[in-house]
């Protein structure tokens, strides 16, 4: 039994204890009454009789005395007889009790005073009643004892005793039996559905066979399984929406119709920077600055349909767009709950859109200006200008000129387009990388001379890697090329590599013209220049440096650069030592 069972259990015994000794208590006093009514009425009746014998007898008190000793004798009934001076004539209680004579007496001599004529008294068993005798004779103290009394009490005790052990016995046995069936039973529902209540749907109840508790137990037990089993249906429901909304590639932001931020996932994070608790419980203008948002929001919840906006953000030196879709929400019974905000990035969109804009442009553009060139010094020929030698040579060369550089573009193009496809293949051989860039070097020293530029190379004559030979010598000819061709007089290109135990870094740093910081970012974007008038003059197809990151990314590395105007530029392009099948 728990604690709350033994109270119970305890509470009831105490009151059936109680309850016991009180009945013992009435049944003690009502038999000792019925005795001491039964006792009187006999000492009653003879003591009528001895009265009235001594009236009818006239002799001597010493005769009388052993008239009332042979009567005592007979009856049974101890008798005291005090003459009218108080002194003790006779006393025979000697013969109905073994209590020493002499306590009696002096029993008596305290008590007589308060022990009226016809009544009685009781102490320590023996029955005291008492007579006045007519014609002055004295007092007669009828002295009997009641062992009865005490007997009848002490068995009525003794079966209280037995009863009340029985009933103890019987009431323990019928309470655990009605604790087991019902009690407990029910107990343990109800702590089970407390735990239900609080949440843990892993607690369950024994289960009993026995009328309106077993299915009550059976109930809690089948509620208990239903809720667990909706509980982990649940949980796997929102891991899985959890899952999906964590991964997804685009922000999210879950708004309720107070306006308060309830979600952001972590795309979101990544993107706008800072953590969730910069924006979980704040109102959506308080914790997003954007314009476009604000207005995304209240449309939706104006006129409560999809709503789409782009939002232009900075980033350091570059800008990202999204786009904003904002979509309403509702619950099963259509009460608005919020809105559900998607940012998709879609910068990289803006940024193909944008190149194939300028490369229809610069294409356009570049191929126009060689075969109007060529078109316009044929036409002047074919006027007549052919008739003059100078003239003649001087347009001829211009054609060849043009014609030349308009095979470089097609080249250049039909280069990065062969680069550009997903079948490209590299001939991939262990090249030792000092000997490809004395090759390089042979080939644009003259170019290098003309200007007095100072080139120094620091690579390790046992430097090797893996890598297509023909692709990074074309990718160390462009970027030399280009710090030649930017670089003043007297200038100086350092050339160096390090590495390290997977991949090398190769540096080049010239000591040029340099490259404003807003440009850094579409450098190698295709056509794009820097100094159009400059890049074009220099003869230049505006190809060179978008070649130059194909074949970086195809050998596995990337190109990276930093600048500064008017003091030089270092083009970094690191590359694994070991080529695998994956990076191509």
């Amino acid at each position: 039994m728990n604690k709350s069972s033994s109270r119970t259990f305890m509470i009831y015994a105490v009151l059936i204890v109680v309850s016991m000794v009180i009945i013992g208590f009435l049944l003690v006093q009502i038999t000792k009454k019925f005795t001491l009514d039964a006792v009187d009425e006999r000492v009653s009746a003879e003591s009528e009789y001895i009265g009235q014998l001594l009236d009818d007898t006239e002799q001597a008190e010493g005769n009388k005395a052993n008239l009332l000793k042979t009567v005592s004798n007979q009856l049974k009934l101890g008798i005291l007889w005090f003459n009218h001076e108080q002194e003790l004539v006779l006393n025979t209680a000697g013969q109905v009790t073994d209590k020493n004579p002499s306590e009696i007496i002096q029993f008596l001599q305290g008590n007589m005073a308060d022990l009226k004529n016809e009544d009685h008294s009781l102490h320590e068993g023996l029955y005291y009643s008492k007579k006045s005798l007519d014609n002055n004779e004295g007092t007669l103290i009828f002295v009997l004892p009641i062992k009865s009394v005490s007997g009848i009490t002490a068995n009525i005790w003794l079966l209280i005793g037995v009863v009340l052990f029985m009933v103890l016995i019987i009431i323990f046995i019928i309470g655990y039996h009605f604790m087991d069936k019902y009690v407990r039973p029910v107990r343990s529902a109800s702590h089970v559905a407390y735990q239900l209540a609080e949440g843990n749907y892993n607690a369950r109840t024994y289960e009993t066979q026995y009328g309106e508790t077993g299915k009550l137990t059976n109930s809690i037990n089948l509620l208990a399984r239903n809720l667990y089993e909706m509980n982990l249906q649940r949980e796997i429901q929102n891991d899985r929406l959890m899952a999906v909304v964590e991964n997804m590639d685009s922000g999210l932001i879950l708004i309720n119709e107070k306006g308060y931020i309830q979600l952001v996932n972590r795309s979101f994070l990544n993107t706008f920077k800072g953590d969730s608790a910069s924006y979980l419980g704040y109102l959506y203008y308080e914790a997003l600055s954007y314009n476009q948002v604000h207005d995304t929001v209240r449309d939706v919840f104006m006129f409560e349909e999809n709503i789409q906006r782009t939002l232009v953000v900075p980033f350091d030196i570059e800008r990202r767009f999204f786009m904003i879709s904002g979509a309403p929400i509702f619950n099963h019974q259509k009460r608005w709950k919020g809105v559900v905000l998607v940012f998709h990035d879609i910068t990289d969109l803006k940024r193909l859109e944008e190149m194939r804009k300028d490369f229809v442009a610069n294409v356009s553009h570049e191929l126009k200006t060689p075969i109007t060139s060529i078109r316009g010094f044929a036409e002047t020929l074919l006027g007549g200008a052919q008739e003059d030698p100078e003239v003649r040579e001087k347009f001829l060369s211009i054609i060849h000129k043009e014609s030349g550089r308009l095979q470089l573009l097609i080249s250049d193009l039909l280069e990065l387009s062969k680069l550009e496809k997903e079948d490209f293949h590299l001939n991939i051989d262990r090249i030792k990388l000092k000997s490809l860039i004395d090759d390089v070097l042979s080939l644009v020293r003259h170019s290098a001379e003309e200007k007095q530029i100072q080139v120094k190379v620091d690579v390790a004559p046992s430097l090797e890697l893996e890598a297509d030979a023909t692709r990074f010598t074309q990718l160390l000819l462009n970027l030399l090329s280009n710090a030649i061709h930017y670089t003043p007089e007297d200038g100086q290109i350092n050339i160096g590599a390090e590495e390290n135990r997977n991949e090398v870094q190769i540096n080049i740093t010239d000591t040029g013209i340099g490259i404003p910081q807003e440009h850094l970012p579409r450098i190698f974007e295709r056509f794009y220049r820097v100094d159009k008038a400059r890049s074009r003059n220099s003869g230049g197809t505006g190809l060179g440096l978008a070649i130059v990151k194909h074949i970086a990314e195809a050998h596995d590395g990337k190109i990276e650069v930093e600048s500064t105007i008017n003091e030089g530029t270092t083009f970094s392009v690191r590359v694994p030592k070991k080529f695998t099948e994956s990076s191509s």
